[in-house]
């Protein structure tokens, strides 16, 4: 078990020190950094324990885990966030269990942990104060980044994979798996009499895959687009709607002109700010129009344009240029992102697709 603590420490260390180092390096990298480096030193106090003890003692990474994943995923999908003073208060709890930890020597026993001894009060805190932060920080790191997904899909067209956040949601799933897996672990272990540090090896060694995970991707993860407007405007669920059947028929017979008239999803730029100005019709509007009246949210609605104009140009014998350079011509502004898009619409590629017309 020390090996993987002073792997863990070596990991952490080294990632934290790249991310510190990354060109451009924007607040997101600078949290991670941060987040890195006390994933780290938890490793080498984890590593020093079996050192000095022999065995390891009560460990508060849990608590530094949670808030820090909530924080990185606010400094991503937040505009107006900012890393302030204040904000160290959510690590309160890790740095006053970790100190008091080591003041009073609590080791890892499950076999003594519900005992009424002296310290039995501040294991109970500590529980406690574990659950409550799973019960606070990860649904709020869910919701998170589930409401910058609709958000993106409601207000642009093009939306690279980075932007889109799709590996922290994973991320954050697995996590909670993780959790949940400690949880039966360490019920399992205490109610069945199994080695009592089957947890604390379980905890550990997941926690250095999370570290590779999160060092991987962050390295890769750019700036991302962030709402600029509420987030009731973007994802009101339209339950004291104002607009009436006619003005949501005209919404939509305006929508439908300007793609199918003025050819509007060519433009790869085009967002929802772009296509307000143009209809003369607020924002908020045309996102209920399009989530309620046409069943698609902008994302969707724009992409089904350009697949279509991709479809017409591929079955066309004479056309002889190239899938990417059509994908290019009709919207699309990367190679990856108008291949996921036209398999998610129509269930193969732009090659087979092609293959199969020119049959």
């Amino acid at each position: 078990m020390s090996t993987v603590a002073w792997i863990g420490f070596c990991q952490s260390l080294f990632c934290a020190i790249l991310m510190f180092t990354k060109k451009e390096k924007s607040l997101s990298d600078k949290i991670l950094s941060g987040w890195l480096t006390l994933l780290a030193i938890e490793f080498m106090i984890c590593g020093l324990d079996y050192e000095i003890y022999g065995h390891p003692l009560l460990s508060g990474s849990f608590l530094l885990f949670n808030p820090c994943l909530f924080l990185y995923i606010s400094s991503l999908t937040r505009s107006q966030f900012t890393l302030r003073w204040i904000q160290i208060l959510h690590l309160l709890p890790f740095a006053f269990f970790e100190l008091n930890i080591y003041l009073i020597k609590q080791s890892f026993s499950l076999d003594t942990f519900f005992n009424p001894d002296n310290y039995f009060i501040f294991r109970l805190f500590f529980s406690i104060s574990l659950f409550i932060s799973w019960c606070v920080y990860i649904p709020l790191s869910l919701i998170l980044v589930n409401r910058h997904r609709i958000y993106l899909k409601n207000e642009w067209s093009n939306i690279e994979e980075n932007e889109s956040l799709g590996w922290l949601l994973a991320f954050t799933v697995f996590y909670v798996v993780f959790c949940i897996f400690a949880i039966l672990i360490t019920s399992i272990a205490y109610f069945k009499h199994l080695n009592p540090l089957t947890p604390h090896i379980y905890n550990y060694t997941t926690l250095l895959l999370l570290v590779y995970i999160m060092s991987f991707y962050g390295l890769r993860q750019k700036v991302t687009l962030k709402k600029t407007s509420s987030v009731e405007e973007i994802l009101t669920p339209y339950k004291k709607s104002t607009l009436n059947i006619e003005t949501k028929q005209y919404i939509q017979q305006k929508i439908i002109e300007y793609f199918e008239k003025e050819k509007g999803y060519l433009n790869p730029d085009l967002n929802m700010n772009v296509l307000s100005v143009q209809l003369k019709i607020p924002k908020y509007q045309i996102t209920e129009v399009l989530n309620t009246t046409i069943g698609m949210n902008f994302f969707q609605f724009v992409n089904y344009y350009r697949v279509e104009a991709v479809k017409k140009m591929l079955s066309n014998p004479q056309n002889k240029f190239s899938i990417e350079a059509i994908g290019y011509d009709c919207g699309f502004t990367s190679k990856s992102s108008f291949y996921t898009v036209f398999k998610n619409i129509t269930g193969e590629t732009p090659v087979s697709f092609r293959n199969k017309v020119s049959t």
